[in-house]
């Protein structure tokens, strides 16, 4: 009896993984982490509230700019800082975002086999709005951002020629939203002391 309810549980937790077939339906409460992060699609994806939520193709401009940031970032960082592109940071388990980059702590981590960074010790997450996820990049991913306590934002947008527009934000402590910063907006120069010092010439970001 307690093999046939053993095989039973086993039979019922293969069922509610997902699963090439049935990723579009989830459950009543959403999937979860554990139920997903095995899923292989031929598509990037997230999970965001319970919900596998497709990544659109992105678009040449939309690709550069966030290399170049990364770039830049990965070469400012200090020694227990580090820099990805499109890794999963793990706030809940019905919610694991790929921020376009990501800036953490390394501290305390092994980062040779991290599959998601702990939102604890993000400290930046970058999102480059792209037509296909103006909603998730605007307005669901920076709220779940502020509500799990990551304290620098930035947004950026295609600006006028072309040249990416970086709007800085910082978890205002008291209401767990983001503010924008002294200097909330930069059009050419970005020059930040936050996370940590970092100056980026916006204009050369496309240059090709």
């Amino acid at each position: 009896m307690a093999a046939e309810a053993r095989h039973e549980q086993g039979e019922r937790a293969t069922r509610e993984r997902a699963t090439p077939d049935n990723w579009m339906y989830p459950p009543e409460d959403g999937w979860t982490y554990d139920q997903v992060k095995e899923l292989v699609l031929p598509i990037d994806w997230e999970l965001l509230n319970g919900k596998i939520v497709v990544r659109g193709a992105a678009k040449w401009w939309h690709n550069v700019v966030r290399d170049e940031i990364f770039y830049h970032l990965r070469t400012a960082q200090p020694e227990h800082f580090r820099v990805n592109a499109e890794q999963a940071v793990f706030i809940d388990e019905c919610n694991v975002p790929k921020p376009d980059v990501v800036v953490f702590d390394k501290r305390g981590l092994d980062v040779r086999t991290l599959d998601c960074i702990p939102v604890e010790k993000v400290v930046l997450a970058v999102e480059v709005v792209s037509p296909g996820s103006r909603l998730e990049d605007r307005f669901t991913k920076p709220g779940q951002y502020a509500e799990a306590g990551i304290r620098h934002f930035w947004r950026v947008e295609r600006g006028d020629e072309d040249i990416p527009v970086v709007h800085e934000f910082w978890l205002h402590p008291e209401v767990d939203v983001y503010a924008p910063s002294p200097d909330p907006v930069y059009t050419s120069i970005l020059k930040t002391d936050v996370p940590f010092p970092v100056e980026i010439d916006l204009r050369r970001l496309i240059e090709v």
